[in-house]
């Protein structure tokens, strides 16, 4: 047993002593280990006695030493009950969930879409970014030219006119860094610029760099990983561009020999083609489809599956890339690295059409991008704003129609981003003492916190059939509490006072909880 232990335990015998001496222990109970330590805290703070000292005091001199200190007494047991409540506060504080920014949510929704060289008006791709609420658009140096008509000035007035921003990729196939760097380098002076990303699926876009053919149906990778290799070092090396992250490429995991892309950086004693130590991304790229030969029908949690890092996804995910390739099963990172792992989606999505109904399509693009944030995802894009009109096959994935008429997965983003609507900024994050008790494995919530400190609770269903009927305790009274429900529209279904729970029926989408900014529990 160590000093400390028996220092604290001398002092709660002593001190449960001279509570009974002075006819106390009728009125208080033992002294808890916490408060002995608190109130031998005090004593020690004032150059009272020793718990031991204490002990062989004799009975008489130990009553009468309580009688003069009770006026003592009062003042340490007053300062042990304000220690005590201080203690138990701090451990209610310590239980509370801190929220996350609102505009950190609404700044990860991300698209694909098509522009003019490709039959889409720029116009039109304004107009329906705007209305869904989009932060941010997949763009690159593909399609693009001096002359048009997909131009750099292209991606700056789709900027200009709905704050977006991009990331800036090489394309399918495309290997001109000098183009990339020098494009790049005007969208970042306009504020436009989000992060590069490396080539895009070289397992079905094979490319030809420096003479040497890699991916596609080439017998290696080495091409593509020293491509991405050069593209890491052009950035990092260029003074206005440095700062920017680095995208990996997608589909890495169709390795066919081991050049190490399954990492970031390549680790000491990996065993790759490519030396230990090589630089490939700052944060890994996949394009986890919603619906894979692995997991092809409708189901319960089907979204918060397909987001999943682990090897427990069913989809082309995280694992089938970066922990495990899927193709010659390299060795990559660890579940538990995994989970930690920088990451971001630059395609998923699914594709309306047999049990996949427009509703249905709606609410697991909904529920994809909650998904994918709850689960530390920075980014992640979905395909397609709107149909392709330029090629066949693959259709029917977009939030709009080829005649620009908006789907349902249009409608119900718009009401979500519109309800949490926010750009400003919170400096300081606060905290909710909230709770789901018995909370089913298909409900799923996130909190996040409004620039003007309203809390804005997510909460989430994903099944198939059936619902789940909750109560959601709010850690207090709150005074301004609100429901409502991206499937209905942009005003409140439920308005509350005074309230401190709240029960909830969820199915098969998200509801969202806001708590206004005037209760006193809601902006500590």
């Amino acid at each position: 047993m160590s000093t400390a232990t028996e220092t604290m335990q001398d002092w709660q015998q002593a001190s449960n002593q001279r509570l009974d001496a002075g006819g106390l222990k009728s009125k208080f109970l033992f002294l808890s280990p916490m408060q002995s330590l608190l109130l031998f805290s005090v004593l020690a703070a004032t150059g009272r006695s020793s718990p031991r000292a204490l002990l062989t005091q004799g009975g008489r001199a130990q009553r009468a030493s309580v009688r003069r200190c009770s006026a003592g007494w009062l003042l340490f047991l007053t300062c042990l009950l304000l220690a005590s409540t201080a203690a138990l506060s701090l451990a209610a504080e310590g239980a509370a969930t801190t929220a996350v920014r609102t505009t950190d949510f609404l700044n990860s929704i991300g698209i694909c879409s098509t522009f003019p060289d490709r039959g889409q008006s720029i116009e039109k791709t304004v107009e329906m970014v705007r209305y869904v609420g989009f932060r941010w658009v997949r763009g690159g140096i593909e399609g693009l030219s001096a002359n048009g008509p997909t131009t750099v000035k292209t991606y700056l007035e789709l900027h200009e006119k709905t704050g977006v921003l991009f990331s800036w990729g090489l394309g399918s196939g495309g290997t001109d860094l000098k183009k990339l760097i020098e494009t790049a380098r005007e969208i970042a002076a306009a504020g436009a610029l989000l992060a590069f990303e490396g080539n895009n699926e070289p397992n079905n876009w094979g490319v030809t760099y420096q003479g040497e053919k890699g991916g596609g149906k080439a017998p290696s990778w080495l091409a593509v990983a020293k491509l991405q290799r050069d593209l890491y070092e052009a950035v990092k090396s260029d003074p206005l561009l440095k700062k920017y992250p680095v995208w990996s490429i997608s589909e890495n995991g169709a390795q066919r020999d081991n050049v190490g892309l399954q990492f970031l950086t390549i680790p000491k004693g990996a065993g790759t083609l490519m030396p230990d130590g090589t630089r490939y991304a700052d944060f890994a790229n996949v394009h986890n489809y919603i619906y894979h030969p692995n997991s092809a029908s409708p189901a319960d949690n089907k979204t918060w599956n397909a987001a999943d890092p682990t090897s427990a996804c069913k989809v082309d995910g995280l694992y089938g890339n970066y922990g495990r390739t899927w193709a010659k099963r390299f060795r990559g990172y660890s579940e538990a690295e995994l989970v930690t792992l920088p990451k971001v989606t630059t395609e998923t999505g699914c594709q309306v059409g047999g049990p996949v109904t427009e509703d249905l399509h709606a609410l697991n693009l909904m529920s994809m991008y909650l998904d994918q944030f709850k689960r530390s995802w920075s980014y992640t894009s979905v395909y397609i704003l709107r149909d392709r009109t330029d090629e066949g096959g693959n259709q029917r994935f977009g939030f709009y129609k080829p005649d620009y008429t908006p789907r349902k997965a249009a409608v119900y983003l718009h009401n979500l981003t519109t309800i949490l609507a926010d750009k400003g900024t919170l400096r300081k994050l606060g905290k909710l003492d909230y709770s789901i008790p018995d909370q089913p494995a298909t409900v799923h919530d996130m909190l996040l916190q409004n620039s003007d400190g309203t809390f804005q609770l997510v909460v989430w269903g994903e099944r198939v059939k059936g619902e789940d009927s909750v109560t959601v305790r709010l850690g207090g009274t709150h005074a301004s509490v609100k429901v409502y429900d991206p499937t209905v529209g942009t005003e409140p279904v439920q308005t509350h006072s005074g309230i401190d729970s709240i029960k909830l029926v969820l199915s098969d989408h998200p509801l969202i909880v806001t708590i206004g900014t005037g209760d006193k529990r809601a902006d500590r």
